[in-house]
């Protein structure tokens, strides 16, 4: 049988340093294992991404000053309130943005290895980006992220206020397997390939729910990984109008034809 075997190609096998690491299983009783970023992990990769809307606040700062003098306004108040909608502005949407585009990541994140997740292993939407950041105010309180940094080190995931609202987690992301392309055995032929569109109409939400399920083929139970399998493919062929015989190859040749890849 022509299976799919896709999977990441790291030198070698690794165990990373665990924070903790939580089961959970999936509402098809798929179990994943999940590295969960603990608070000092976090701290660090907060204070990353403090340093860069340090920079991005100065600078618009800068820009607002000189154009306020431009237009005639002078250094009254009218700069000072519109520096302060700016900064507020840098300090809630920095997460949103990058968050919401850059699939669960910040600068600091990604530095650090770190992605949100939902609490089922599955991507994050905007709003559930919206929704943990918007209660970033009460993690603050009182100051310095004191209540965020006391219920994170109280919640065995390690969940700060707005993760347990939005039903998140921040998960620490294997060094070793990210970055290493995955690889497809055995390679696709020309004719699997022709019964694919040449870009299936996929959305990020979609390569990157196929991208967490085929990096963690090979790791799962056989059973329990086609299990998965034949209840993702059936999902896809129907919305693109496909067929398909083996499902779990199916998804991986589907994923390397939605990102240009044709090995």
């Amino acid at each position: 049988m022509n299976h799919a075997r896709a999977q990441a190609s790291p030198p070698g096998a690794r165990t990373p340093p665990l924070d903790t690491v939580a089961e959970i299983e999936t509402p098809e009783h798929i179990r994943f294992r999940y590295q969960l970023a603990g608070p000092g992990r976090r701290m660090m990769a907060y204070l990353i991404d403090l340093a860069i809307r340090g920079i991005i606040v100065v600078i618009l700062g800068l820009i607002l000053q000189l154009s306020s003098y431009g237009f005639g306004f002078g250094g009254d108040g009218f700069s000072t309130g519109a520096f302060l909608l700016v900064a507020f502005a840098v300090e809630w949407g920095y997460y949103v943005l990058w968050e919401s585009l850059w699939s669960g990541r910040t600068p600091g994140k990604r530095s650090m290895h770190l992605r949100v997740l939902k609490e089922g292993g599955y991507p994050t939407g905007f709003l559930d980006i919206a929704l943990r950041n918007l209660l970033r105010a009460a993690d603050f309180l009182p100051m310095a992220y004191s209540v965020g940094l006391l219920v994170m080190g109280l919640d065995p995931r390690f969940r700060r206020l707005g993760d347990m609202v939005a039903g998140t987690v921040v998960v620490v992301e294997d060094p070793g397997r990210i970055g290493h392309g995955l690889v497809v055995q055995p390679p696709p032929s020309a004719a699997e390939l022709a019964s694919l569109p040449a870009r299936p109409d996929l959305s990020s939400a979609d390569l990157e729910a196929l991208d967490l399920f085929l990096r963690r083929v090979g790791t799962l139970n056989p059973a329990r990984e086609q299990e998965l399998a034949d209840i993702i493919a059936p999902v896809y062929a129907k919305r693109l109008g496909l067929q398909y015989t083996h499902s779990a190859r199916f998804l991986a040749l589907l994923y390397l034809r939605a990102i240009g890849r044709t090995a």
